[in-house]
């Protein structure tokens, strides 16, 4: 039977690497997968899932607008789809987490789905809540942070490396402008931030 997972980490945990093992895992057994990746990252090249190993893949781009129940159901109907898998699916809409349980419950074809848990704010991005609720089996890819703890949150950092505590949820950016740490860190790192700028705002007064 068919399921919805949910793989979710901080960053840099080989999250689209393993995305794309799967995906070779069911291609080598001559079945055919439906890759979807986020309009919006665009950081290595349009329509395309890479890795930090270098392995890579063309996929099927997703925003805001698309259907993905549509996309498959219109697929599977040309040719068998044996299985979907979504990158940066934390950049998913409710409908969109919604769309993807029809996938797995109307056309029985498993939905494997790699995201990020939270924001640089320790807060949950829209689609991963909704996976987080709806998903049949929740898979946790783990990393570590520079400490050895495991890592679990995501500092958004500036030029100078120091924790950025304020801003629009998403900013595409990789190790240049995020960094993963363990609770104790990101707490620590955000404490320092905003003591930095309350000092500022004390001396601009």
């Amino acid at each position: 039977m068919a399921k919805l997972y949910f793989y979710y980490s901080a960053m840099n945990a080989g999250k689209s690497t393993a995305l794309l093992q799967s995906s070779y895992n069911y291609q080598e057994r001559g079945m055919r997968t439906l890759l979807f990746t986020a309009e919006i990252d665009d950081r290595y090249s349009w329509g395309q899932i890479s890795s930090r190993i270098g392995l890579s893949s063309h996929a099927m781009v997703f925003n805001h607008k698309t259907n993905l129940f549509a996309a498959v159901a219109a697929a599977h109907r040309h040719q068998a789809v044996h299985c979907m898998l979504v990158d940066e699916c934390h950049f998913l809409s409710r409908e969109q987490v919604a769309g993807l349980c029809e996938v797995v419950d109307e056309l029985n074809i498993p939905v494997l789905c790699y995201g990020l848990r939270t924001d640089f704010h320790a807060e949950p991005f829209t689609g991963s809540l909704w996976l987080l609720a709806w998903a049949d089996k929740l898979v946790e890819l783990k990393t570590v942070c520079y400490c050895g703890r495991k890592a679990n949150r995501v500092l958004r950092i500036d030029e100078k490396g120091e924790a950025v505590s304020d801003g629009q949820q998403i900013m595409i950016g990789g190790n240049d402008q995020y960094l993963s740490v363990c609770r104790k860190h990101f707490t620590k790192a955000l404490r320092r931030s905003l003591s930095m700028q309350e000092m500022k705002n004390i001396l601009q007064r």
